[in-house]
């Protein structure tokens, strides 16, 4: 942050530079000469330190903090300070027979002054604008990712929940299959913990991860159902934000396995065209029970919901339907390419 600081400042140094010698230039300009008068270089640095004045006091100290009186209070003041060093000083000195014998009115004496104020003035003003904006981004894309971060570490502990009272449960009844659960458990959480900590992830690698998962949750059914997944082979060229489809399929093995004892059906479909849009179709069947009310409230689906607004703004089509036994999640969305995102 300091080294931005830094070069903030130098940028800003050098389009002071630039600025002023823009302005000199434009205060110097007289088309009848092709020298510059000496007298022309005092006036302009008295301009400049008013203009310098304003803009790293007077507009910190009123007109940000919104205090316009003081602010317009202090800009008159100043003004009134350089015609006093003008009509007292400076006159006298360099047109002691003509333009120091008689003061030519207020207007006259402005005409000078304002455009060169103006133009250092304005131009100090439109710069601190445009960091200030800047400063305002940073802090939007900040807390976007602090947002992100936030459901994510929400939905880990999530999956670890449930997948541990599976394998509890399995541990109880001493089944053969404990160790393989523990076994795509391990995998799952590999996943999750290392290979998922970025923002988007490989598709490919996301697909395995939801293979291995759906593999860890039908041991829930064994013979109550079957769970039929159509998942096509992808090439690594797409991107996705990780455990974003996988809450949708967790969300189907809860809503199957808490409301019914005997013929589940979980079907799963993903599909990838050609212009990189993911066809997302996930169905299962359950049974209105009061165990089943809150399923589709829960922590994972209100996260899954954010992480689309936030990664994939207009990019997606998200419609969740529930229809005598069946609720059904359809998702459309853009995929990334590797190196777009």
């Amino acid at each position: 942050m300091g080294e931005n600081k830094q070069n903030r400042s130098r940028n800003e140094l050098f389009f002071q530079l630039i600025l002023h010698l823009a302005a000199f230039l434009f205060y110097a300009y007289d088309r009848n000469t092709s020298e510059i008068p000496s007298y022309t270089y005092a006036f302009f640095f008295t301009y400049a330190v008013a203009a310098f004045f304003i803009n790293y006091y007077l507009l910190n100290r009123y007109l940000y903090q919104k205090k316009y009186r003081q602010f317009a209070i202090g800009v008159i003041l100043t003004i009134g300070v350089i015609i006093i060093a003008e009509e007292l000083v400076l006159e006298p000195i360099y047109f002691p027979d003509t333009r120091a014998r008689s003061f030519p009115g207020l207007v006259m004496t402005l005409i000078p002054i304002i455009p060169v104020i103006t133009i250092l003035v304005g131009f100090k003003f439109g710069w601190d604008a445009l960091a200030k904006q800047s400063e305002v981004e940073n802090l939007r894309l900040a807390a976007k990712e602090s947002e992100l971060g936030f459901l994510k570490s929400q939905i880990n502990p999530h999956f670890l929940f449930n997948n541990l009272n599976n394998l509890y449960a399995y541990a109880i009844e001493q089944s053969p299959k404990t160790p393989e659960i523990i076994l795509e458990l391990s995998s799952v959480l590999r996943y999750m913990l290392y290979d998922c900590q970025s923002k988007y992830v490989s598709l490919s690698k996301e697909l395995k991860h939801i293979e291995n998962f759906v593999n860890l949750s039908s041991m829930q059914i064994e013979d109550r159902g079957t769970v039929q997944q159509k998942i096509m082979e992808v090439d690594g060229s797409y991107q996705i934000a990780p455990l974003i489809l996988v809450v949708f399929i967790e969300n189907a093995f809860k809503h199957s396995t808490a409301s019914q004892s005997k013929d589940i059906d979980i079907q799963l479909s993903i599909q990838v065209d050609d212009s990189g849009q993911l066809q997302f179709h996930c169905q299962n069947s359950y049974r209105e029970q009061s165990n089943t009310t809150s399923l589709s409230k829960g922590i994972g689906l209100e996260n899954v919901r954010k992480r689309l607004e936030l990664l994939y703004p207009e990019q997606h089509t998200l419609s969740i339907t529930q229809d005598n036994d069946t609720y059904q999640v359809n998702l459309q969305l853009q995929l990334h390419q590797n190196g777009a995102a």
